[in-house]
């Protein structure tokens, strides 16, 4: 999904404000609770206040009870009374406990006496005299509570209740009350939290950038310096598992090198055997044969040593000079007799290994003479790139063989021109070097004959 970043960073941070936000929005039932006892807390004081008058009045002076309960009975307080309390109703939900403890509490405080009590049921009513839902709560009209209970008089009898009173007069309304709750319970929390995130995230998963970096640098250099070992005990180990596998690389390189050293020198011994015993022979077209062949054998061993030694650098890295180092090359070319020209300068320098990066140059160039008189090389500095194409107006290469030329020992079946044809490891080596410094090779044909081989480095 497109939605889902790509990065562990930014799906660890999605996972941990996500899940903070479902939390909050889990708990956001605390606002209805919050709400509710709102809306009932006046309605429940004025009626215990009403209440706990009966009670004092009922207990100093039980001979004007009757008249008490007279002047208080209206349509919206009616009272009745009754020898015996009502049978037990259903158990009360949880906030209307909370409201019969309130009432309790309240009559108690104010008459100094502990009366029984019993909220049989509660109801918040709209302006229209209907059942209140959660939008009546959320809204700026006022709601009203519908008490029905029953009490204890002190003179032993019951007094029923059904009561009926507004929630009263409040200096916010609902509106602005949740506006302010969500901007600081929500807005705030998720600005905070998104904070908090971005940096610890950020920090916890910057020794695996490290790594990530590490691996990547590999492949430009292996010799680079081992990874620091830190972090938590998971990066930790994979440091180690990093710096262990780059120790057994340097080691296999190692020993590749000097198998194909030692073979290479074994080989060159019975060569060298071989040509005195050719210069012995009597018959000159056979010992131009073997001479052929022996100058082939060698220039084998030769060239796969020298590709085999292009993908180990063996120099420090330093700020290269390309302009001096092509004049340098087409000065050695034109000492032969071939055609260079060159187009555009770099401006700056290039970080590489000068070595190298000669050598590599050196088989593009060499490549393109074997197939055409002319060549051009061309220089174009980008901002993050440096290009440089060698052109020539050979024949150009089948677009099928493009990418399988710069594979080890892959020669074309018809040459390119056929009095040569090298062994196949020139632009292996080129590419090799080119990978090496963080760069790419392409080779590309023109429309109008000939080929590019594009080679892209990286600037300083």
């Amino acid at each position: 999904m497109k939605l889902i970043p790509r990065t562990l960073y930014g799906r660890l941070v999605i996972i941990l404000v996500a899940g903070m936000l479902g939390a909050q929005v889990a708990t956001s039932s605390i606002w209805y609770d919050v709400r509710h006892s709102q809306v009932l807390e006046i309605p429940t004081r004025l009626i215990a206040s009403r209440l706990a008058d009966i009670v004092r009045v009922s207990a100093s002076s039980p001979e004007n009870t009757a008249l008490l309960l007279s002047n208080l009975n209206t349509p919206d307080f009616h009272l009745t009374e009754r020898d015996a309390p009502l049978p037990a109703s259903a158990r009360l939900s949880t906030q209307d406990q909370a409201t019969e403890d309130l009432l309790k509490n309240l009559i108690n405080e104010k008459t100094g006496t502990r009366t029984p009590l019993r909220l049989l049921n509660l109801t918040l009513l709209d302006q229209q005299g209907q059942k209140a839902g959660i939008n009546s709560l959320f809204g700026s009209s006022p709601v009203a509570g519908q008490y029905a209970l029953e009490l204890q008089l002190p003179d032993g009898r019951w007094l029923q209740v059904q009561a009926k009173e507004d929630q009263g007069w409040t200096s916010l309304s609902p509106a602005d009350v949740m506006l302010d709750y969500f901007w600081r319970i929500y807005l705030v929390r998720i600005i905070v939290l998104v904070i908090i995130a971005l940096f610890a995230v950020r920090l916890a998963i910057r020794p695996l950038n490290q790594l990530a970096q590490a691996a990547q640098a590999l492949g430009n250099d292996i010799r680079r310096k081992p990874l620091e070992v830190e972090g938590p005990v998971e990066v930790r180990r994979a440091a180690e598992a990093f710096n262990l596998m780059q120790q057994r690389l340097l080691h296999s390189l190692a020993e590749r090198t000097r198998f194909l050293a030692a073979v290479s020198h074994d080989l060159r011994s019975p060569i060298t055997r071989l040509r005195l015993r050719t210069e012995m022979l009597d018959d000159e077209q056979q010992k131009q044969r073997f001479r052929k062949d022996l100058t082939d054998m060698e220039g084998l061993v030769s060239t796969t040593l020298e590709f085999v030694s292009s993908g180990e650098i063996n120099e420090a890295r330093q700020n290269i000079d390309i302009n001096a180092l092509l004049q340098s090359l087409q000065a050695d070319l034109q000492d032969i007799g071939e055609h260079i020209t060159l187009i555009g300068r770099a401006k700056h320098p290039v970080s590489g290994y000068a070595r190298s990066l000669k050598r590599c140059v050196q088989n593009l160039l060499e490549n393109a003479v074997r197939y055409a008189r002319d060549v051009q090389v061309i220089v174009d500095e980008q901002p993050e790139h440096l290009v440089i194409t060698v052109r020539d107006s050979g024949p150009g290469i089948a677009p099928e063989h493009l990418t399988q030329v710069l594979e080890p020992f892959y020669r074309l079946d018809t040459s390119r021109n056929s009095s040569t044809g090298g062994y196949g490891l020139g632009l292996s080596i080129a590419q090799t070097v080119a990978t090496a410094h963080g760069g790419t090779l392409v080779l590309r044909n023109r429309p109008e004959d000939g080929l590019d081989a594009v080679l892209t480095l990286k600037n300083l």
